[in-house]
This record gives C-alpha cells, structure tokens and sequence, in this order.
C-alpha cells in the first residue's frame, strides 16, 4: 500500500487501542504504554461541554510517557467541538477525534455518537470549525451505518461528504448501530460485522487513511485487516487481554524486540507510576481495577485478583497491597508448579 500524504501531520495508525467509556482513563493508558510504545492511544469520550465548562484539567492530563495519544470528543455543536478542540492541542494531544460512533440512547438529545450520521452536514461543520482551530490531525470514528442502513452507499456518501470538507481520516467500527431497539451493550456485537465494507471503502477512495474497528481479537486477524486498510482499532480486547500489545510493536511496526515482556516486568514497570499517581492523591483501585484480569487464566489469577478488589478499595491503600497481591499469586503460582512437577523413583 501506497504511504498516504496528508494535510496535517501523518500519524502511524496501524495499531490503535479504541476510545472505551469507563475505561481508557489516563491510568490504563499509561499500562498500555509499557506494553507497546507504538500504538496510538485514545482516552474516553469526553463531551463538548464538559471540556470547554468543567474541570478540563481533570479531563485532559495525562502522562509524558503516553504519546501518540488522541483525544476523543463527543458532541455536535461546531463552536463549542472547536473549542475543545483547541483545549486539547493545547494540553499536548497529537490527535482529536469525533464521536460519531457511540450508540448511547442520549445522543438523540444531545446530537452525539452514532446519531450523527444521520445528519452529515453538521458534522462537516463541526470537521471545519475543528480543523481550522488547531494544526493537529483531526479525525472521525464512526459506525457504517445507522438503524436501516443495510448498504455501503450510505457509509460511501457520509465519508464522502466528511471528505468534501477536508477529513482525511477514519477510523470505521464495521457494524451499524441500532439506535431504535438494541442498548449500547448490545450494539458491541448484535449487528453483524461488515468488514468487506471498510475494505471497499478504502478501495475506493485510496487517498483517505482507513482503519477498522470492531471483533478483533488476535496479531494473525490484525495482519489480514492491515492487508486491506490503514490499520486496526482495538477495543475490549486490548483491556481484557492486554498482552496483545507485546507483539504490536515487532509484528506490526517492524521494531526489534526488546526482550519477552514478563506480567511480572510489566507490573515492575508501573509500580513506580503508581506510587507516583498515590502521592499524588489518587486511590489505588482507580489503578489496580484496569490490572485485575493481568493473571487471567494463569496460576494465582484469584487471588491477585482478590487481594486488589478486597484490599484495594480500602482507605488509604497503598502500594503494599500490590506487592502482597503479587507474592500471593507467585506463592500460589509455586504449589501448583510443585504439585505438577513429576515424581522421581529411586
């Protein structure tokens, strides 16, 4: 595939961890980054209006170490996307990105999220009012459709339109949203998945950089999709299994392999971030909750698991109850290596 050359500065979207509600907070970025130093990183979505009148600072730090890091926003009104925009160029984002996507019941009201597709001038006026206010690329992440959009032509007219308007970046999630039956949970995976609708539309329009979202859980389906697009979008599995970042960077960004990440290396890495963010004021389970699936399936997962949930909720918690969590589970981890180790005759 042909490099792209685009207005704005040319981010490496080959791998991207998608934008989760409730969990892609500025902690569990900060993890991702020590498992992979490529992927591009993308927060929560944070409203239009919370940006520009709430506690913006709250909303928009996040850690050096972090980069290339995105900043989602939701929201329809162009002066006020324009001014969270700027906001976060400001705070040191390398990228803005429009929720056209979500498939909250809310967004009816509000105009955000996936209902917006529905309504393609406005978010070409809100792609202009952003685009014009900062020197970053500005992106949408958006559905193929909405309700009874079945074909790829209306997926073809909304970016084409996005296009008109100056966008050269998408990041399509290959299902429609129900926004007339199916709740948010049930939009994740209900609709069927369209992948050879993203194909064709990168097919079609080469000079636009497409990537693609939604059930992507393996490097071997990372490396198909990569055949077709731009590059993968990465959601729940990324936070449910986060050690499929250890093979981001040698197998997709062609960097030399620094050494096998351990789970044991990797939380060795963060302990001091986390020390860091306690002194700070922040509560260890804020942290600890995005690494209590890190044993999953592995000797000793329950009662890492069990130490941080029990002990990590309580009034000033502290570092000491991540490393009694880890010699637990390596205590654990011993006796079942023992116990499996076969029997010697003499």
């Amino acid at each position: 595939m042909k490099p792209l050359t685009l207005k704005k500065k040319n981010l490496d979207w080959r791998f991207s961890v998608a934008p989760m509600m409730g969990w892609t907070d500025r902690h569990e970025r900060t993890f991702l980054r020590v498992l992979s130093k490529r992927a591009v990183l993308y927060t929560e979505m944070i409203p239009e209006g919370a940006l520009v009148y709430g506690h913006r600072d709250r909303f928009l730090e996040f850690h050096d170490s972090q980069h290339p890091v995105a900043l989602q926003i939701g929201g329809s009104d162009p002066d006020l996307m324009a001014q969270g925009a700027k906001l976060g160029e400001e705070a040191g984002y390398d990228e803005i990105n429009i929720n056209v996507g979500c498939p909250s019941e809310r967004g009816a009201h509000r105009l955000f999220g996936a209902h917006l597709m529905k309504h393609p001038e406005l978010v070409a006026d809100c792609f202009m009012a952003m685009n014009e206010a900062v020197s970053i690329p500005v992106t949408i992440k958006t559905r193929i459709g909405v309700d009874r959009d079945d074909a790829y032509e209306p997926l073809l007219k909304f970016v084409e339109r996005q296009a008109e308007a100056g966008c050269e970046v998408f990041h399509i999630h290959a299902r429609k949203a129900w926004l007339d039956g199916l709740s948010p949970k049930d939009n994740r995976h209900i609709p069927p998945l369209r992948y050879e609708y993203v194909y064709r539309l990168k097919q079609e329009r080469p000079d636009l950089a497409i990537t693609i979202n939604g059930g992507i859980k393996t490097m071997q389906e990372c490396k198909e999709h990569i055949r077709h697009t731009d590059g993968v979008m990465v959601g729940r599995e990324a936070y449910h299994n986060p050690f499929l970042l250890c093979q981001v960077d040698s197998q997709l960004y062609g960097e030399p392999e620094g050494g096998p990440m351990t789970r044991e290396r990797f939380l060795d890495e963060i302990e001091p971030y986390i020390q860091e963010q306690l002194d700070k004021g922040s509560s260890l389970h804020s942290m600890t909750r995005h690494i209590l699936g890190l044993y999953q399936g592995r000797p000793g997962a329950r009662i890492f698991r069990r130490v941080l949930s029990e002990e990590g909720y309580r009034d000033g918690a502290g570092i000491e109850v991540l490393r009694k969590a880890r010699e637990e589970q390596a205590r654990t981890a011993r006796e079942v290596e023992d116990y499996r180790a076969p029997v010697h005759q003499h």
